[in-house]
């Protein structure tokens, strides 16, 4: 019966489903019901995700293009028709895309007083200063690069802004034709902000301020045309860790490369000459396949400069000042507190500061003996630095286990695993093969005559600035079983040992993956008994084939599954006969959707889990991740009732996956109210109670907020 599962009709492409999802980014830019800059900042987003779906996934394909490899993908493609698929969708969402800028959002930015001019809408003041701007910051960092013989093309650095300029030179009475490159350094704002009275944002593209200039760029010819281009490039990086004496220094050097792969995309201006565009795609080794008119700005990335500061409120999401957890506040010992229970934390509608604080109290304590974390992505914030870094001037030990190899937060890493080093801390990264993921902090304390161990675990980054944008959980606990877990969960991060298992934690890739298989199997045989049986899970995507095949299985015993997946989901739900009993659902709002949370019925006995995995081959077989029990009733009963069923209940934000691969929007059914599950997780923070019942049915919990218990007195 599983390999009858197995079929290629019963899977969706992962590449396209992830396009599917950029979609739904773009269609909040997309939305006029969202606030204007909103918008914008969705448009910038959609943008950037492209960029990085072109740098690792093309350039995968292309790579198992060139190598020969025909495997055909779990839902029947092989690379080139992957490849071709790709295109086809992506030249749609492009042109939806710059639609959407030329359209929509750009005129509407301008009757807000936001406008970004051009040349000859300018007048001779903003000229004026222009060239003095152009004078004293522009052009001495220009370098004009001709292209000929003696002058090869240059080699372009990975999505920079570039102009191709065609241009001619007198030389023994003949006009001889040359062609020159100009590329725009990134350190030069690509909007050039005028100089304006308050209230009024006027902003000239960097492109077209060079490209008025280029005479004086190259004097003594004549200009007869430029053209801005944009090359992306293949950006992972290759480190073979078993021939690697020094990770650090072999991860700082394939930086470098980065910015020099292979081209996988050219972008072009419609206007751009044909025999230009031939002259690019040759010269980059592609073709007319790779190349995409863009009918806007090149980078649109970096139309975030409009969103950024504070200016025009009324354009935005109305403000939002995340409060302290209720179980923390006015609780001045965080540790007395956590004995008392353990403590759930929902980011960004509890503050991260918590967690924060978490780490400064321990680094303060003259009875903590030892701090050891994980880290991912950092931002290089000088608070959670700052309190390890002070943990060692406290004289105590702290470990910290960071992960060079976190796409496009490399070098970030680098700089501040150098830094922690040199004030002492020991830098650790972690097991040979093997990305750390996981999300684990352990304090080590001496209270009277014994040690307790205090840890946090999550499903997000140390990251305070990412913590006011992801949706995350995390746990403080100094239950004995999870302290010890994560005892040794670093002794096998940093030491030389062999994985013994867990009580409490589930840490892949040494036993998650059985784990998920054993709990969807129980649920099937609980359905086929005729007990009640459910499988509810968010997470990031669902890529991983046995998984997809064992929910399936149990959809066929009759399982009831719900799917909470923002981004990639291979799965396809409603087939007859395989899937009828699964829905999908994503939901892009204000807050990106990140938690990972997998409910199991259990006969009536619901058990809860979190971590850091999605259900992906990579976090599932490629990287260390963990993944824990809330074993605290009514902590259970909060993410049952409060979270997850608050989640299930939008019906405005909510996009469902249909059987075509499709995403549609929810819409409230017939005299019900419009439900928005961000809104609402706001709105419980501030003690209100759910906007309207909760239909979803979870056996014996009762779907509304139960308020913090309070914390007795030590």
């Amino acid at each position: 019966m599983m390999s009858a599962l197995f079929k290629a009709e019963h899977f969706l492409n992962r590449e396209l489903s992830w396009l599917e999802f950029n979609q739904r980014v773009l269609d909040e830019a997309l939305d006029p019901t969202n606030p204007l800059l909103e918008r914008l900042k969705f448009f910038t987003i959609a943008s950037s995700n492209l960029d990085e779906f072109f740098e690792v996934r093309v350039a995968g394909l292309k790579q198992q293009i060139e190598s020969g490899h025909a495997t055909r993908s779990v839902d029947g493609l092989t690379p080139t028709e992957n490849l071709q698929a790709i295109v086809r969708r992506v030249r749609t969402m492009v042109a939806d895309q710059f639609a959407c800028w030329r359209n929509d959002l750009k005129p509407a930015l301008a009757r807000c007083g936001i406008r970004i001019l051009e040349f000859a809408e300018l007048k001779a003041a903003d000229r004026k200063w222009l060239e003095s701007f152009y004078r004293s910051q522009v052009r001495p960092v220009l370098t004009p690069l001709a292209i000929d013989p003696t002058h090869p093309f240059p080699q372009l650095l990975n999505k920079s802004l570039n102009l191709m300029v065609r241009l001619e030179v007198a030389k023994e009475g003949k006009m001889l034709k040359h062609l020159a490159v100009v590329q725009c350094p990134a350190i030069l704002p690509r909007l050039i902000p005028l100089p304006r009275e308050a209230g009024r944002r006027d902003y000239v593209f960097l492109g077209q301020l060079v490209g008025h200039f280029l005479g004086d760029l190259f004097p003594g010819t004549q200009i007869q045309g430029y053209w801005p281009f944009r090359v992306t490039r293949n950006s992972e990086l290759y480190v073979d860790e078993e021939d690697t004496p020094n990770l650090l220094k072999a991860v700082e050097a394939e930086l470098h490369k980065r910015r020099r792969g292979a081209a996988v995309r050219l972008e072009v201006t419609p206007d751009c000459p044909e025999t230009i565009r031939a002259v690019l795609l040759k010269t980059l080794q592609l073709t007319e396949a790779d190349l995409y008119l863009v009918d806007g700005p090149l980078n649109p990335a970096r139309l975030m400069a409009l969103y950024q500061g504070d200016h025009s409120p009324e354009l935005r999401d109305p403000p939002f000042l995340a409060p302290v957890a209720a179980a923390l506040q006015r609780q001045k010992d965080l540790f007395a507190t956590i004995r008392e229970r353990d403590v759930l934390l929902h980011h960004p509608y509890e503050n991260f500061s918590s967690v924060v604080e978490f780490l400064q109290q321990a680094a303060a304590d003259r009875d903590v003996l030892a701090i050891k974390m994980t880290l991912y992505r950092t931002g290089g914030d000088p608070r959670i630095i700052g309190a390890l870094m002070d943990a060692v001037n406290h004289g105590k030990q702290v470990t910290a286990v960071v992960e060079l190899r976190a796409r496009f937060d490399e070098a970030n890493n680098i700089e501040w695993a150098r830094k922690l080093e040199e004030n002492g801390v020991h830098v650790v990264y972690g097991l040979v093969g093997y990305k750390i993921h996981a999300k684990c902090a352990l304090v080590v304390r001496r209270e009277r005559d014994q040690i307790r161990r205090y840890v946090h675990l999550g499903t997000g980054n140390y990251n305070p600035t990412t913590a006011k944008l992801y949706t995350d959980l995390g746990l403080l606990t100094c239950r004995p079983a999870f302290g010890e877990d994560a005892t040794n969960l670093f002794n096998l991060l940093t030491g030389i040992c062999q994985f013994q298992g867990m009580q409490k934690l589930v840490v892949a890739p040494f036993e998650l993956h059985a784990k998920l298989l054993q709990l969807i199997a129980r649920e099937t045989a609980n359905a086929k008994r005729g007990l009640p049986a459910r499988v509810i899970a968010q997470f990031n995507s669902l890529v991983e084939p046995q998984l997809i095949a064992a929910l399936y299985a149990a959809s066929q015993a009759g399982v009831k599954i719900d799917l909470i997946v923002r981004g990639i989901c291979c799965l396809r739900p409603g087939v007859p006969g395989v899937s009828e009993h699964i829905t999908v659902r994503s939901i892009v709002d204000r807050f990106l959707e990140h938690p990972r949370i997998y409910y199991f019925e259990n006969a009536c006995q619901p058990e809860v889990f979190v971590g850091s995995a999605d259900w992906m081959p990579r976090n599932l077989f490629r990287r260390i991740e963990v993944v824990f029990p809330i074993e605290d009733g009514i902590l259970r009963e909060r993410v049952i009732r409060e979270i997850l069923g608050v989640t299930l209940a939008d019906n405005t934000k909510a996009r469902l996956l249909g059987l075509d691969g499709v995403y549609r929007r929810a819409t409230p059914a017939a005299g019900e109210a419009p439900r928005r599950s961000q809104l609402e997780f706001i709105a419980l923070t501030a003690g209100k109670p759910p906007a309207a019942k909760i239909k979803t049915k979870f056996p014996r919990v009762e779907l509304r907020p139960a308020p913090f218990p309070k914390p007795k007195k030590t």
